[in-house]
């Protein structure tokens, strides 16, 4: 079966690359601008066996075509690049409504008191081991998302970041990482500074990072997924042990792409 599979996305990844698809990209994909050569052809393969094997499904009135498919998956693969990886196995439908959404959310708050209540959403990510959960998305904040590489805001690299964290078995803030010493250093680092976050937004103190990444660990490695693919400099000066990690993780330098476009 992994033969057969591997052959099969090899087969996909070698087809020719639309020529309308890469206009798409560089009009609309400002990251895409600003990888190197051989990213940017590394992605288009990834591209092509994300549409093949994931299910795109369009919400409330929205007819999806080629662009919507190739820039959601675009963005998706951008977090799979030069690392070891599965397409994303715990991912089975991409549902995507025109704009933010109302959805019922649930949480729990001191004393463990639970409250429910409509939210509006952007996007988000649900993993079930074994269940294909989908990861949903606003095609408004997905456009916006692409359009701008530099302002540190991305729902599609914030829910996959998701999908990849649960990839260790629990959405947590620790996804699969490469070895013990790794992941020693990743608690150490990871624990210290969403501690200091927090510390600091009690004290009505300004932060780099968005508050919402003060939510849960799982929230703060997805929010600082989007800083390090959109901030990186920034991220790498004012969390450096956090950038080398990250940059670890993802097999990627985004500090040394082409920022000056």
């Amino acid at each position: 079966m992994i033969f057969f599979k591997e052959r099969r996305r090899r087969k996909a990844r070698e087809r020719p690359f639309p020529e309308e698809w890469d206009r798409l990209l560089v009009s609309s994909f400002d990251a895409y601008r600003r990888l190197p050569p051989t990213d940017r052809e590394e992605l288009k393969g990834h591209i092509r066996v994300l549409l093949n094997e994931k299910d795109f499904e369009g919400c409330t009135g929205l007819e999806l075509e080629d662009r919507h498919r190739v820039l959601i998956a675009a963005q998706a693969a951008v977090l799979l690049l030069r690392r070891e990886h599965d397409y994303y196995p715990g991912l089975r439908s991409i549902l995507v409504y025109p704009a933010a959404y109302r959805a019922m959310a649930r949480s729990i708050g001191p004393g463990g008191v639970v409250t429910e209540g409509v939210q509006t959403r952007a996007g988000e990510s649900w993993h079930q081991p074994g269940a294909g959960g989908p990861v949903v998305l606003s095609w408004r904040d997905v456009e916006a998302g692409a359009a701008r590489a530099d302002d540190g805001r991305n729902v599609v690299y914030h829910e996959f970041a998701h999908q990849l964290d649960g990839q260790a078995g629990g959405v947590d803030g620790a996804p699969p990482l490469r070895s013990s010493t790794t992941a020693q250093a990743w608690k150490r680092v990871f624990t210290r500074d969403y501690a200091a976050l927090h510390h600091a937004l009690r004290s009505g103190m300004a932060t780099f990072m968005n508050p919402y990444a003060a939510t849960s660990p799982a929230e703060f490695f997805a929010v600082l997924t989007e800083l390090f693919f959109e901030r990186p400099v920034e991220l790498r000066e004012r969390h450096s042990e956090i950038y080398a990690l990250l940059s670890e993780f993802y097999r990627q330098d985004p500090a040394g792409w082409d920022w000056s476009a």
